[in-house]
């Protein structure tokens, strides 16, 4: 109702008592701002199509309230396209969660443990495939199988030497584990053990089936949100795997570097662009190649914001980049591939995308690996928001980063998006200069 007082968002991720260092969310559930229950209802037609324009524009306003943040996720990463109905919706999601089921089934056949309601954190095997007969490791296939762990190695190293792949898989089993027992450890949701499991299942089925990539240190971080908003594990599987297909390459190493470096040359040319003074003291203390903003662009500023904040920060992101054709692209490509450009035969409607991917179909705003994410935009903003602070502060990289580890839970989700879209303005129009 309009003239309502705004809501505090917390109470819908409850932190457990004893974290009281948890950072407030700054997030308010506004009426008449924020996407409600009944205009996300009202956004969609008797046969279930939806006006996406109208909703991105909405979430821009205030964002989503958490009780259907889930649901509308689900069309902002690709999941669905907006012109399908209730009934074409439906069983695009029973399909996908039949194949989740069969990809969870054979992972379960290698390893066991997996969707037991347990998770690993020991190694199961060597580098060179051996059982690792550790105590400790025995101990946690037994609870996780409620059977014998040397039985379980036995039938693995009866079928003769394991495959590569099989073995780079579960070499990152536990790593997966201690990870998730790291992850957002402050919410109340993770003190159950079978939300923890939830997420190492998970992860541990897109590590097998994108083995490309496989697991790295900061999907958690990406996909516990998913867990938590999701109530069907394949739904919050696919919402993950969708979000990878964004930032897959971030992941991706050779011997000599990490796709996230080449976002770091961009932001290093956009700063030079904006604020050329700031990045010549930041080369000048050595941080020219901008590996310092590394972990924002990895994990999308989970650290930098309350896990409330981050999580509005993320669908003002998405609902700035909305491409119409997103779900055509990402149906056209297998699971464990990247987002690339695909048509669904029909001319993208302005109205349909969001202001960010507007604003670079007007510009032709793209470099030679396709349009730059607006995270990269972001942090420009963030640097451009702590601008003077960094230059008469910092006397070295120490000083950098802890300055910008100063801010996490103090910065303004909604600012920080807007600083980001002025930058990305003002960048295309000086590089065509």
């Amino acid at each position: 109702m309009w003239g309502a007082a705004a809501e505090p968002a917390d109470s819908y991720y409850q932190v457990r008592p004893e974290c009281t260092d948890v950072a407030k969310t700054r997030f308010k559930i506004k009426p008449g701002k924020t996407l409600s229950v009944r205009k996300w209802q009202a956004a969609f037609l008797q046969d279930g199509t939806l006006d996406i324009g109208k909703t991105l524009r909405r979430i821009r306003r205030g964002g989503i309230h958490p009780s259907i943040r889930g649901e509308v996720w689900e069309f902002l990463l690709g999941c669905y396209d907006p012109s399908t109905t209730f009934d074409e919706r439906e069983q695009i999601r029973q399909r996908r969660r039949k194949q989740y089921a069969s990809w969870k089934e054979e992972c379960k056949k290698m390893f066991p443990v997996i969707g037991s309601g347990s998770f690993i954190t020991a190694p199961v095997v060597t580098e060179n495939g051996q059982p690792n007969l550790d105590p400790l490791v025995v101990q946690e296939i037994n609870l996780g199988t409620n059977s014998n762990g040397s039985v379980f190695f036995k039938k693995l190293t009866s079928r003769g030497p394991l495959d590569k792949k099989v073995i780079q898989w579960l070499l990152s089993l536990h790593q997966i584990g201690l990870d998730v027992k790291r992850t957002d450890r402050s919410l109340e949701f993770y003190e159950k053990k079978e939300n923890l499991s939830k997420l190492w299942d998970i992860l541990s089925v897109y590590a097998w089936i994108d083995q490309d990539v496989g697991y790295c240190q900061g999907m958690s971080d990406l996909c516990s949100p998913m867990i938590v908003l999701l109530e069907d594990e394949a739904d919050s599987f696919f919402c993950f795997e969708r979000l990878m297909r964004r930032l897959r390459g971030n992941f991706r190493s050779t011997g000599r570097s990490v796709g996230v470096e080449a976002q770091l040359t961009h932001l290093s040319s956009i700063t030079q662009i904006i604020d050329p003074k700031l990045h010549q003291h930041l080369d000048k203390l050595g941080g020219g190649d901008y590996l310092f903003a590394i972990r924002m662009l990895m994990v999308q500023f989970r650290r930098e914001f309350s896990f409330c904040d981050s999580l509005y920060l993320w669908e003002m992101m998405w609902a700035l980049e909305y491409d119409p054709d997103l779900f055509h692209v990402y149906e056209a490509h297998q699971c464990g591939s990247e987002k690339v450009e695909v048509s669904n035969g029909k001319p993208k409607s302005m109205s349909q995308c969001g202001k960010y991917e507007r604003q670079n179909m007007r510009n032709g705003g793209k470099s030679a690996e396709g349009p730059l994410p607006i995270s990269v935009f972001l942090v420009a903003s963030v640097l451009k928001d702590k601008s003077s602070k960094l230059m008469t502060e910092a006397r070295g990289l120490d000083d950098v980063v802890k300055i910008l580890n100063d801010m996490s839970g103090n910065l303004d989700a909604k600012k920080t998006c807007s600083g980001a879209i002025k930058i990305h303005k003002k960048y295309l129009r000086k590089a065509k200069k």
